[in-house]
Order: C-alpha cells, then sequence, then structure tokens
C-alpha cells in the first residue's frame, strides 16, 4: 500500500504537470545503521513515479563516493533536491509534517516563479557571504514545515546558502551536539541558533547576526 491516496496522487500529478522545469532528486543511502532509509526510497519512488517530469537517482554512501563529495552528504537518509542557486538537503526521512515541505519544495523547482516574501528575496539576491542553515525538526512538528521552506527559499534564489532539516530524532548524537530541547531549532553557521518558526524579518536578522 502506497503513502499517498488516489486524490492525492491526482492533485500531484497536476501540479507536476505544470512544471516548466524537470525537478532531479538525489537519494543517498547506506546498508550500515540506516533504520529509515528504505522507507525514505519508498517516499520518493512514489513521488517520482507521478511524473517523468521528477527524476529520482538513488546512491549508495560507500559505493558512490564522487558524487556524495559532489553533494557533501555526511549523513543518510539524505535527500537532495538539484535546482534554484543551490541545492536543498532533508537529512532523515521527510515524512509527517516534513512531507509538506519537500512537495512543496518540489513545486518551487519545478515551477519558474513561486512564491517568496519580496523582503526574503532582496535579502536573498543581495547575499555575499556564506551561510550555513541547520534546521532540526521532528515529523510530528506542525510549526518545523515554515522554517524550514524558509531556509529553503533563501537556497534556491541565493548561492552562498547551504540550508539543511535534520530529522532530530533520527541524529540523537547531532542533536545533543546542538542542544536540540525543542523543535524547530535554527542553527546558523555555527554561531546563531533560535527556536520556533519566526517571520521572514527576523529571520533575516538572525542571520545578518551569524554573518
Amino acid at each position: 500500500m502506497g503513502l499517498l491516496e488516489e486524490q492525492d496522487k491526482k492533485f500531484l500529478q497536476e501540479e507536476f504537470n505544470k512544471f516548466a522545469n524537470e525537478v532531479k532528486i538525489n537519494l543517498f543511502i547506506s546498508e550500515n545503521d540506516c533504520i529509515y532509509c528504505n522507507d525514505t526510497k519508498s517516499i520518493l519512488e512514489e513521488i517520482a513515479e507521478i511524473s517523468d517530469k521528477i527524476k529520482l537517482g538513488v546512491f549508495d554512501m560507500d559505493k558512490n563516493k564522487d558524487i556524495v563529495n559532489k553533494f557533501k552528504v555526511e549523513r543518510t537518509p539524505a535527500t537532495i533536491l538539484e535546482g534554484g542557486k543551490n541545492n536543498l538537503v532533508f537529512y532523515g526521512i521527510p515524512a509527517g509534517y516534513e512531507f509538506s515541505s519537500l512537495i512543496e519544495d518540489i513545486i518551487d523547482l519545478g515551477n519558474k516563479d513561486f512564491d517568496i516574501g519580496e523582503e526574503l528575496k532582496k535579502f536573498a539576491e543581495t547575499l555575499d557571504k556564506e551561510v550555513n542553515i541547520k534546521v532540526f525538526v521532528t515529523t510530528s512538528c506542525p510549526h518545523c514545515p515554515k522554517a524550514v521552506r524558509t531556509a529553503h527559499k533563501l537556497a534556491m534564489i541565493a548561492p552562498n546558502v547551504r540550508a539543511e532539516m535534520i530529522e532530530a530524532q533520527e541524529f540523537p548524537e547531532l542533536s545533543n551536539r546542538y542542544n536540540v530541547g525543542a523543535v524547530p531549532r535554527v542553527v546558523i553557521n555555527e554561531n546563531t541558533y533560535f527556536e520556533g518558526s519566526l517571520p521572514d524579518r527576523q529571520y533575516i536578522e538572525k542571520i545578518k547576526e551569524a554573518i
């Protein structure tokens, strides 16, 4: 039995058919200690089957070192969407509330234009410093997708931004290192952090603080 209901598939098919661009999804998996690799693969295969505009590549961390290094993959499962100015990273299973982040990212990348606030767009277009944004989430957190999407929208426009969703429960050692007590927890350039889903203006201020 698939993840998607027939009506959901129909809706996505209609959305994907409007795409001006092909969307490439790269999944990185490992045979060792990767509880959610197979589940993530099943989710992405089901999405890719809906439209020939979606191209899915599956790579092994140990057997495909060149592409692992190219995309700077550090853990599995890793889902990386190619497009915009940068790649959009999901570490951990994009399920629960984060399934919507994945789908909305795919739709944004497939369309020529996407919905982004004017202030965030202007900031992204003028951003000339390196920014790494880690957004710690759980799949049961209803406020997390907004924090992920803001980071990913920045990465679609700003070539210096790497934005990573990290499922906190799948990577407990990483969550401990970054003192994740509540989600979403956003860590910018290893030196600035906040919790919660901030409006664009405050999100921008936090990035400015970090750089």
